[in-house]
């Protein structure tokens, strides 16, 4: 697939608005909530702004500073592959793979941003139940789970489908 009108890349735009959403969400984050600062939503779900120095669920987060720069380089080179694929699928035949990378590249995308900007991804979503706290994420790592969940889903129909199932 070389035709651009026609390749995956006709799924960028969704990145874009999901990118554009996940800055401007941090952003009123950032103006309206000190560090730590909590706000009850509904009785499961917080808006509480709190910073990762690491990556999914901070992991890596207590670390001296190293892993900054390497999750954002992480980041950056799969955005790179993950366009360089999207480049090369039929944007009408591969509808779920494409939305799942354009998901994906638009949640490392968001994250990079913060990390490049303030050495941190700024997380505010905050979910519990019975004293129980998920930790807490964004509208990127929102992304890159729906994304991921979707790469899982399109392979699983492959795979049903190399097999002769429906």
């Amino acid at each position: 697939m070389t035709d651009p009108l026609r390749s995956g890349w006709r799924w960028l735009p969704l990145s874009v608005v999901l990118i554009v959403a996940d800055q401007w969400t941090k952003g009123l984050i950032e103006a309206r909530f000190a560090l730590g600062e909590s706000s009850s939503v509904w009785f499961w779900f917080d808006l509480t702004r709190l910073h990762n120095a690491g990556a999914a669920f901070s992991f890596l987060a207590g670390q001296d500073g190293w892993q900054i720069g390497f999750l954002s380089v992480l980041a950056v080179v799969v955005s790179v592959a993950l366009v360089i694929w999207l480049r090369s699928l039929d944007a009408r035949r591969d509808v779920v793979l494409c939305v799942a990378l354009a998901l994906v590249l638009a949640g490392a995308i968001g994250n990079v941003i913060d990390r490049i900007e303030h050495g941190y991804v700024v997380d505010f979503i905050h979910v519990h139940w019975q004293g129980a706290y998920f930790p807490a994420f964004n509208v990127a790592d929102s992304a890159i789970t729906v994304g991921a969940v979707l790469l899982l889903l399109d392979a699983l129909r492959d795979w049903r489908a190399s097999r002769g199932g429906a």
